[in-house]
């Protein structure tokens, strides 16, 4: 199959209202994740949007590798954006992965919600106030409102479109070329609902480091069903990683147990079976603070702790979860598929500062003598990659982000958006497993126009902007001794 859309968003015309950028909102948002999978995938995709009465015919929806509906009411009301979604889903192979990512513009119940996408994780892209219950639209992506509660939803919608994209473009290639994309598969285990946001945000650091996290879709409300897809995902995997906190969690049809013990019980099993305790690992957290547990939660617990079957294969920690995501840490990128990355950071010398100069690869030649400039300074320069397969120049994105001492945004041709990108990455440098602090950011942008200072101003960056060379050149050198680093 020749794919030639790789997102295809599909939207209710009334969802499309004007926004502080005197665009569309559904426009704005197809900006924004074109410019998440740049940094993702290091490459632009080509995403297209469909409203309910444009007329793209099935075999063109045949073309498009993912589709995006935006639920709202709207969509719903709307008969053509419905035909779409089925359209879309009679395109699918019985082994296809997920293509389908809804993404939530207001709320909707799953009742509400097309029979198709109610198993399927949702992205919440509205904004609620938890006093008054109010939904209102984010109408500028970049203010620090958006980029405290939006950004991170979008940073999840990116990655998981991501590995979609993947899978589905090279499962036809040779093997040499798939095996760079088979990767160790997790089982991220469902918890209660006092963790989610937890359970996220380490999902998105093992995604980050190329591994496949399971569940990817909601987990059946029915126990029998629930079991089976659970112990087919737990098989799949060579790992499994389980918080438990104060809740006990969803209770599925036909059942007396949670969801969380289910899953840690299918585990136990699993790891029962094996000869080979290596085979699979099981780490499991329990939290410190259980002051609001439930009596059925805190003797699911000592269960845990008491049952040495529940126990077999497993390492058990009750420890602050910072300590915990630590160990996740090294046990899985440190040690795991990031290994032959560290043995690289072993042998580089700590005493020398190291500069990473985020630049795009049309700027390449423009940049060329701050790079100069500072390896003739004798600080150690770092620079992205722009040759080679996709997941090797992440990582090689991300190594970096773990071993600078001081970053550097280049900005010559691109534009202030791809400025914008890039400072996220460095506010989500902490998460790749940095173990060194940041000790200066800087932007140098050489363009006629200025960019505007007062985005910048609450994420400690200074700015450069000056078409002069030698302007660029003190102010960088003053930027340098003010931090009181050394070459």
């Amino acid at each position: 199959m020749a794919y030639e859309i790789d997102v295809l968003i599909a939207y209710a015309d009334a969802d499309n209202h004007s926004t502080d950028s005197n665009r569309g909102w559904v426009e704005d948002f197809r900006k924004f994740l074109e410019l998440m999978l740049v940094q993702v995938l290091g490459s632009k995709t080509n995403i297209l949007l469909k409203s309910e009465h444009d007329s793209i015919a099935g075999a063109n929806l045949e073309k498009a590798v993912v589709l995006v509906p935006v639920l709202s009411p709207a969509f719903i009301e709307s008969g053509e954006c419905l035909d779409t979604l089925e359209d879309f889903f009679k395109t699918l192979g019985q082994d296809d992965p997920i293509r389908v990512f809804k993404v939530l513009k207001r709320p909707l119940s799953l009742s509400e919600q097309p029979t198709k996408l109610r198993e399927l994780l949702g992205y919440e892209l509205f904004n609620m106030n938890i006093d008054t219950g109010e939904v209102t639209d984010y109408t500028n992506f970049f203010t620090a409102e958006a980029e405290r509660d939006f950004w991170m939803k979008m940073v999840d919608l990116a990655y998981d479109v991501h590995e979609s994209l993947m899978a589905v473009k090279y499962k036809d290639k040779r093997s040499d070329v798939k095996s760079i994309y088979s990767r160790r598969s997790i089982y991220l285990a469902e918890t209660g609902h006092d963790l989610v946001i937890q359970k996220n945000i380490i999902k998105r650091e093992l995604q980050r480091h190329g591994y496949r996290v399971l569940p990817d879709h909601t987990l059946p409300a029915d126990a029998n069903a629930l079991s089976n897809i659970v112990t087919k995902e737990i098989e799949e995997c060579s790992f499994s990683i389980h918080l438990v906190g104060s809740s006990y969690g969803e209770i599925p049809e036909g059942s007396d147990q949670s969801v969380v013990d289910i899953q840690n019980q299918i585990a136990t099993e699993k790891s029962g079976r094996l000869q080979n305790k290596a085979e699979f690992t099981r780490l499991i957290w329990i939290s410190p603070y259980l002051d609001h547990a439930s009596e059925k939660q805190l003797a699911f617990i000592e269960s845990i702790k008491r049952d040495m079957s529940s126990s077999e294969g497993a390492e058990i920690l009750q420890t602050p979860l910072e300590d915990f995501k630590n160990i996740v840490r090294g046990e899985l990128i440190e040690g795991g598929m990031e290994k032959h990355l560290i043995s690289r950071t072993g042998t580089m010398d700590n005493d020398t500062t190291s500069v990473y100069i985020l630049h795009d690869k049309v700027d390449q030649q423009d940049v060329k003598s701050i790079k100069s400039y500072l390896e003739k300074a004798g600080y150690n320069v770092l620079t992205p990659m722009f040759e080679g397969e996709l997941l090797e120049l992440r990582r090689h994105h991300i190594e970096n982000l773990r071993e600078f001492n001081v970053a550097i945004i280049y900005q010559s041709r691109v534009n202030d958006q791809w400025v914008r990108m890039k400072t996220l990455d460095l506010l989500k440098a902490p998460g790749f497993g940095r173990k060194k602090p940041i000790e200066g950011k800087a932007i140098i942008s050489t363009k006629q126009t200025k960019l505007k200072s007062d985005i910048y101003e609450n994420s400690d960056i200074t700015l450069i902007q000056s078409t002069e060379k030698k302007v660029v050149n003190d102010q960088l050198k003053s930027f340098l001794e003010d931090l009181n680093v050394t070459s």
